[in-house]
């Protein structure tokens, strides 16, 4: 068996009243928030990834401002490994309503409300994000070095 890594990427996109810009959506089985967030594909530069993730599971087109860190995750639930490029970025326009179709519904939480409801998160790395990016993880965007640039 040959081991394939998954790179993924997530936003962190906070509002001007401190919520988080959230997900909820179906994941084997169960119903949980997450960030936008999904896989990088074949070709795609990274920023570009964690741009139309944004606007697919979200709507909202994302100006990504910076590099919050990367992110190890093995899920206990399939026993794959994740690596997850984790950005910051500033909602810039609601371009539609029309979602991915594994979303539910779109959810601007904030850090409260995301604890509260911790045992509906996607995996511990949700809040982790928003902590790091809370705590003043900051780093600039060109640490990602794609083909393109």
């Amino acid at each position: 068996m040959t081991w394939t890594p998954h790179a993924t990427v997530a936003v962190v996109v906070q509002d001007d009243q401190q919520r988080y810009l959230l997900v909820e959506e179906r994941s084997q089985g169960r119903i949980v928030l997450n960030q936008p967030a999904g896989h990088i594909e074949e070709d795609e530069a990274i920023l570009d990834a964690a741009i139309r993730e944004s606007l697919e599971e979200t709507g909202w087109q994302v100006e990504v401002q910076h590099f919050l860190g990367l992110y190890t995750y093995k899920a206990p639930a399939n026993g794959v490994t994740y690596y997850r490029l984790c950005f910051s970025a500033r909602a810039v326009k609601k371009l539609t309503d029309h979602l991915d179709t594994d979303i539910i519904a779109t959810h601007w939480l904030s850090l409260e409300e995301l604890r509260a409801r911790q045992e509906q998160l996607r995996s511990p790395l949700v809040l982790r994000c928003i902590e790091d990016f809370r705590n003043g993880r900051r780093y600039p965007l060109d640490v990602i070095v794609d083909p393109q640039t």
